[in-house]
């Protein structure tokens, strides 16, 4: 059994928790996978978004969840969405699946599909098994949701 000790108070935990008993805070394990940590960002307007991917590449900005203000370029043919730690977009919330959705780009179209998710993939506030992306559409994963943006006219 490995102990870990809290960054923040100093406990040391030997039951291996994921979090502090002491305070409360995540524990880090060096054997472990770790997760990027984002900062929170304010507003910022989306033509810098737009100007930091490739022309005709489209774009995901998280409006909302713990990764408010993250940037994703979908330049892959197929970018997959979820909780396991080998997708392209890696959502860390209970509300997502683990295969949650994926992104199919084919030439400038960007296609949104449900991977069978338990609380399901949404579009403009609709419940959807697939559908076409449209600059300023929002999508919804769990709590997570993000604006979808088109880099064609930079």
């Amino acid at each position: 059994m490995i102990s870990v000790t809290c960054q923040d108070c100093g406990h040391v935990d030997k039951q291996s928790s994921r979090f502090c008993p002491s305070c409360g805070n995540k524990l880090v394990n060096e054997s472990e996978e770790s997760t990027d940590v984002f900062e929170v960002v304010g507003s910022v307007p989306h033509e810098y978004d737009r100007a930091q991917f490739p022309e005709n590449c489209g774009l995901f900005v998280i409006e909302s969840g713990s990764k408010a203000g993250a940037r994703y370029g979908l330049e892959d043919e197929v970018v997959t969405i979820g909780r396991h730690s080998e997708v392209g977009i890696f959502l860390d919330d209970i509300t997502v699946s683990r295969q949650h959705a994926q992104v199919e780009r084919t030439n400038d179209q960007y296609l949104v599909r449900d991977a069978g998710s338990l609380n399901g993939t949404y579009v403009n506030r609709e419940r959807i098994d697939s559908a076409q992306l449209q600059d300023g559409d929002e999508v919804q994963i769990g709590r997570f949701r993000f604006v979808f943006f088109h880099g064609i006219g930079n």
